[in-house]
């Protein structure tokens, strides 16, 4: 298990990306008119933003997209000198090997500097005949309109269970992963639409060398098992306080997680509880509250706890 499985996989073409049809089929039509205009792919993380754009510069120039392609990370390289330098030394050489133009690709664009974001809109305006940017980036807000109204935006989904589930099970055919049902269900839960987080966790897993089973894709991904979350909230609801404080210990210690983690899966765990909607809304503003203390630097146990009491609180007035 020498390769990585997220670069191993990765579609090479434009009909391989998983679950964006909406928007390989408008690239794949400037692939055919050899030509394109600036843009701003924007979408949640692991959806496929980076893949279709080294697919689209392997399909509009074939063996020479290395010559005309290159890869910047705008969180590594966010100043307003990388604009002046790097992009602008490279976007102003000509094309190679008789291409039209080249291809500057930038992830993670929206952590660019308003300065480095102002420098570039000129970058790109002036040299627009023979290069054109690629923008990636998470919150299309956190680019600047001037920016966006030179590029054509294509906006990105989360992946759905059966995209993933469909790439999953190729993975797992052609390594021979011994892996349950319940396994694979949880590890597109805990994907979230993301590709790259669920054939990262697959391949975590795999590499113990055993069949994966459902605690076992919890342990390797860091989150805990969502029965274990909402029966930790039931016993607080039925009143046993000190044994869902130790439920919480229990939980913490065994899957790794820190205040932040815990408090995002009670969060998705409130809606299956058997309180009414009005119970659940108080739970929910009570929740806002102790994430944000506990993101403020507040005791993270102590606000956990207090949050089991409310709970307690809350069953109390049922009974």
């Amino acid at each position: 298990m020498n390769e990585i499985w997220t670069e191993k996989y990765r579609p090479r073409t434009l009909d391989d990306v998983v679950g964006q049809k909406h928007v390989t089929e408008r690239l794949k039509a400037y692939v055919s008119s050899r030509n394109m205009p600036h843009l701003l792919l924007t979408g949640p993380a692991g959806t496929g933003k980076t893949t279709c754009s080294l697919a689209l510069a392997k399909g509009m120039f074939g063996d020479e997209w290395k010559g005309n392609f290159i890869e910047l990370n705008a969180s590594d390289e966010r100043g307003i000198d990388v604009v002046r330098g790097k992009i602008k030394e490279f976007a102003r050489t000509s094309p190679l090997g008789g291409a039209e133009f080249k291809i500057i690709f930038m992830d993670e664009a929206d952590a660019l500097t308003s300065d480095a974001q102002a420098a570039l809109r000129r970058t790109m305006e002036k040299y627009a005949g023979i290069c054109r940017f690629i923008l990636s980036c998470n919150y299309s807000s956190k680019i600047i309109d001037p920016i966006q109204s030179r590029c054509a935006v294509f906006r990105f989904k989360p992946l759905t269970t059966d995209d993933v589930r469909e790439f999953l099970q190729r993975i797992v055919t052609e390594e021979g992963v011994d892996i349950d049902e319940e396994a694979m269900s949880g590890l597109v839960h805990v994907a979230r639409g993301d590709m790259r987080r669920a054939v990262n966790s697959l391949q975590v897993a795999a590499s113990l060398g055993r069949t994966i089973d459902l605690d076992l894709i919890y342990q390797t991904t860091g989150m805990a098992n969502p029965e274990a979350v909402r029966s930790m909230l039931e016993t607080a609801l039925s009143g046993n306080f000190v044994k869902s404080r130790d439920m919480l210990d229990e939980t913490m210690i065994t899957f790794g997680l820190s205040g932040q983690d815990i408090i995002r899966q009670i969060h998705s765990a409130i809606f299956d509880l058997a309180i009414t909607d009005s119970e659940k809304v108080r739970l929910m503003d009570k929740i806002g509250e102790i994430e944000f203390r506990i993101v403020e630097g507040s005791n993270e146990r102590i606000q956990l706890e207090a949050l089991l009491a409310y709970l307690v609180m809350i069953g109390g007035n049922k009974r």
